[in-house]
């Protein structure tokens, strides 16, 4: 078992990674414009594709843990059936976001309260970076897809291609055209379309080993397709839930100025980097209890369970440690705005602690996405951001502080809830006698 977590989670980290670095590129590229403002934008603007896109992550989640079942279940003609339905419905929802993007970008800020100066510079790159929405989700599912598949070097490869080809592009825009906030988008929109093109390449090699072919009464059968839409809703919902969490801890931060909003987006990209780690033993979780599930094998759930929430604990309290040593020089890496600077080491402990404090939320996630027991991941998270939002207004008074605490208490309440329904993922999951 530990050679199988190993197996998944380790290409899954090394791929991780390389998002969150494009984060801290990003970041980075604009940082060496003296103006907080810069930074604060691309914050903004991609803030706001939480919204749009990760909002639709189920399709990343969904797709594994419906395909993790079917690999259990040995059911070659599902497996080909989960990828075309998350396919069918990416491109869908894309166009539709396409379509919508001037009422949606209008919602979006709307509901932000940063300077008119850094809203303007993300207007600029919200402009470009909708373009990109069908080949996003089209390579969530890829993704989802490949992981349910436990082929994680598959995965590690078209994240790769997808965030190493963003980062080149950003450098290249940014600071060889002199783009701004439009090249950081631009590079986006690209990468993600040469990353769908690579993994539907590698896609249809799988598919050519699996055998058979398309089968439309299975791809579009109304129990199979209720299912999976029925999965994607509780997850969508949950993901909005966990993004207003998040989209609030943002703007809350903007609105005590362009100097925390700028030292909390330093900050959170220590988050980024910790969570893709933690993410990949949470996927390792998912693909393994997905396919104990799939082949009616209590034994294998509990013991997948148990042994990837050990790996990411430790995991967790590595990070939190090299934080609390390298933060410092991190922070001075990702910006050379003095005021910046100054800020985001003072709230550095709570980025550097943040890692143990969220790590059972995320293996709790991996696990209940596994079993595909969606509605009580969307009841959890519709509790912990209830609880959340009283924290914050507790908290208030402690002002960028207490928003800090107001996080931790979220990835507290996100653990206890889905801890609370765990006993009841056992005892509704069928096994063999």
């Amino acid at each position: 078992m530990h050679r199988a977590i190993l197996a998944i989670a380790v290409p899954i980290i090394v791929s991780n990674v390389s998002t969150p670095l494009l984060g801290v590129v990003d970041t980075a590229v604009m940082g060496r414009i003296p103006d907080p403002a810069y930074i604060g934008a691309v914050a903004l603007g991609a803030l706001v594709f939480n919204f749009v896109f990760w909002g639709f992550g189920f399709l990343r989640m969904g797709t594994t843990g419906l395909t993790a079942q079917a690999l259990g279940a040995a059911n070659a003609g599902e497996i080909r059936a989960s990828l075309g339905r998350a396919v069918l419905i990416a491109v869908g929802v894309g166009a539709v976001l396409v379509l919508l993007q001037w009422p949606i970008g209008e919602i979006a800020f709307g509901l932000l309260d940063g300077s008119p100066r850094v809203e303007s510079l993300a207007r600029d790159y919200y402009d470009i970076r909708i373009w990109a929405a069908p080949a996003t989700l089209i390579n969530y599912a890829l993704l989802g897809w490949f992981i349910g598949l436990s082929h994680a070097r598959m995965a590690l490869v078209l994240q790769l291609v997808l965030n190493i080809t963003n980062m080149l592009l950003d450098v290249l825009f940014v600071l060889g055209f002199e783009m701004g906030v439009q090249g950081v988008a631009l590079g986006t929109v690209m990468a993600e379309i040469v990353a769908a093109i690579v993994g539907f390449a590698i896609a249809a090699r799988h598919l050519r080993r699996l055998g058979g072919t398309w089968n439309f009464a299975r791809l579009t059968g109304a129990g199979r397709m209720a299912r999976t839409l029925a999965v994607n809703r509780d997850i969508m919902i949950r993901s909005l839930a966990l993004i207003v969490a998040f989209a609030w801890f943002l703007a809350q931060g903007a609105r005590q100025g362009e100097g925390i909003l700028a030292a909390n987006a330093v900050l959170t990209q220590f988050i980024g980097v910790a969570a893709f780690f933690l993410d990949g033993l949470a996927f390792a979780a998912e693909a393994l209890v997905g396919k104990a599930v799939g082949a009616i094998d209590r034994a294998a759930l509990t013991a997948a369970a148990r042994m990837t929430t050990w790996w990411a604990g430790g995991v967790a309290a590595v990070m939190s440690v090299v934080y609390v040593l390298l933060g410092p020089i991190a922070i001075d890496i990702l910006t050379v705005d003095a005021t910046v600077r100054s800020l985001a080491r003072a709230y550095l402990p709570w980025a550097a602690f943040a890692p143990f404090i969220s790590v059972w939320a995320f293996q709790l996630d991996g696990i209940f996405i596994g079993a595909t027991r969606t509605p009580e991941m969307r009841n959890a998270m519709l509790a912990s951001l209830a609880i959340f939002l009283i924290a914050w207004w507790l908290l208030r008074p402690f002002g960028n502080h207490g928003l800090w605490a107001s996080l931790y208490v979220h990835y507290a309440a996100r653990a206890g809830t889905l801890l609370w329904y765990f006993p009841r993922l056992i005892r509704l999951t069928p096994f063999k006698a």
